[in-house]
């Protein structure tokens, strides 16, 4: 089968590899569409994994074979391809922690090489305890493949929400309206909630309202904070979502954060980047600083739910597809966007 072998750093290689080897209670996928998503990108131009790896892992695609052990699967039906499922039984998952479970952690589905995710390639296996714990996703009938493969991405958005306890009438400040913080736009809609955007880029301004923003504005703007302050009444938002790693945007948003209020960081920020904070300034307004890691296995099938039944459309989010081989060019247009770029999709050959 052909893959998008990682080399090194900025080194991909689109070559022939092995299909790999099935065993009993596992099952291969022919991939169709796989999202690009930014900690791909790190992977690939970062020296954070030593190479060869095949990375990946927004993945939907067809059953292509099965394990004589495997049950309650069929060749040729459609699945999203869930890459982390926790073990159920760790002190992290009696918590509902799951993100930190050393299961969860470690990648296992594989194309080939050290176990990355795999799904920049034609197939990918799919291990045993990810097959029997809810990692395939059957995919109803009247979803494409590429509605499909935002099931993974939306229930990481999805537990950064849960998790910061959004409520039916808060307002949100997301800042970056790239394609994740379009989606929190979309789903803080979809739950009640008012979204205030903001961007660099005039186009993403006007991508946000499109989607559903009550509000969107430059980032560069000095006003900033007073006119997030107008929109709530001299308030400031309820919780400020960090969907751009900049330590620029955390103050704007500890500025724009009402007191009582918090702050999620979803973003990953550099290692090497410290924020020097006053803690006075969270004592004395009671602001509560989060982080939310990766999805969140209680919160799979909601994910799927609201993907499938297109209560937020995540063809908006779309922008641009490349076959598979372009791989490199995918992520040349992710580095240095238009004003249009987006979502990034890629589509995989393979035979059925």
């Amino acid at each position: 089968m052909k893959a998008q072998v990682f080399r090194g750093v900025n080194q991909l290689s689109y070559e022939e590899v092995p299909i790999p080897e099935l065993e009993a209670d596992e099952v291969l996928v022919r991939v169709r569409v796989v999202g690009l998503c930014q900690s791909d990108i790190k992977k690939i131009c970062y020296p954070l994994y030593d190479p060869p790896r095949i990375f990946g892992h927004e993945m939907a695609g067809v059953i292509a074979k099965m394990g004589d052990e495997v049950e309650g699967w069929e060749l040729g039906q459609r699945v999203a391809v869930m890459h982390h499922i926790p073990c159920m039984r760790c002190a992290y998952c009696l918590n509902d922690n799951f993100s930190m479970c050393d299961t969860y952690k470690n990648v296992t589905t594989t194309a080939g090489f050290a176990p990355s995710g795999g799904g920049f390639a034609e197939y990918v296996k799919v291990p045993g305890h990810i097959v029997r714990n809810g990692g395939l996703i059957p995919i109803p009938d009247g979803v494409t493949f590429e509605q499909a493969s935002f099931v993974e991405p939306t229930n990481c958005c999805l537990k950064a929400i849960k998790k910061a306890g959004v409520q039916a009438g808060d307002t949100v400040l997301v800042t970056g309206a790239g394609p994740i913080g379009l989606m929190f736009v979309m789903l803080l809609r979809y739950f009640g909630a008012r979204a205030i955007a903001t961007d660099l880029i005039p186009s993403r301004i006007e991508k946000a309202l499109e989607v559903g923003a009550q509000a969107a504005l430059d980032a560069r703007d000095p006003d900033l904070p007073q006119k997030v302050q107008k929109l709530t009444g001299g308030l400031g938002v309820d919780l400020t979502l960090l969907a751009v790693p900049s330590e620029k945007a955390f103050f704007q948003g500890l500025d724009c954060t009402k007191k009582g209020g918090k702050i999620l960081f979803f973003a990953e920020f550099p290692n090497e980047v410290e924020i020097p904070l006053n803690p006075n300034v969270l004592y004395r307004r009671e602001i509560d600083l989060m982080g939310s890691y990766s999805s969140s296995y209680r919160l799979q099938n909601l994910a799927a739910q609201i993907v499938f039944e297109k209560r937020i459309d995540v063809d908006k989010l779309v922008s641009d597809k490349y076959d598979l081989s372009q791989l490199s060019g995918a992520v040349a247009r992710a580095i240095q966007p238009n004003p249009e770029t987006y979502k990034i999709l890629l589509e995989a050959g393979g035979k059925d």
